[in-house]
């Protein structure tokens, strides 16, 4: 045996149980309420993260209605359809949505400044 003979180590990924699709973080889905700040004082609420069963358009109609603002939905193709309302409107959407019965209190991530 020379002092090229080596054997290598087989191929090892310490990272495997991470990777694994059945790793049980992340498995809770979240409704997030954010605001965006557009130019001066304006701003925009967006929701994402609702389940797909729910008709986006009727829940914005009600939006809109309710809080007297404008909105639309966009579809982005890393999140999906996502619910866009005028103005700073967090407090208003997460209080809707829980009476509404559409998700439970815990499950909405509010954000913004």
């Amino acid at each position: 045996m020379s002092e090229f003979d080596t054997q290598v180590p087989s191929a090892f990924d310490p990272f495997a149980d991470a990777n694994a699709e059945d790793s049980g973080a992340g498995t809770k889905e979240y409704v997030h309420v954010r605001v965006q700040q557009r130019n001066g004082r304006k701003s925009l609420t967006t929701v994402q993260g609702l389940k797909k069963e729910y008709s986006y358009n009727k829940i914005l109609k009600d939006l809109k209605k309710e809080f007297c603002c404008n909105g639309t939905v966009v579809e982005d193709p890393e999140l999906g359809q996502v619910i866009q309302l005028q103005g700073d409107q967090r407090k208003n959407v997460s209080s809707f949505l829980v009476q509404a019965g559409i998700v439970k209190k815990e499950d909405i991530k509010l954000h913004g400044f």
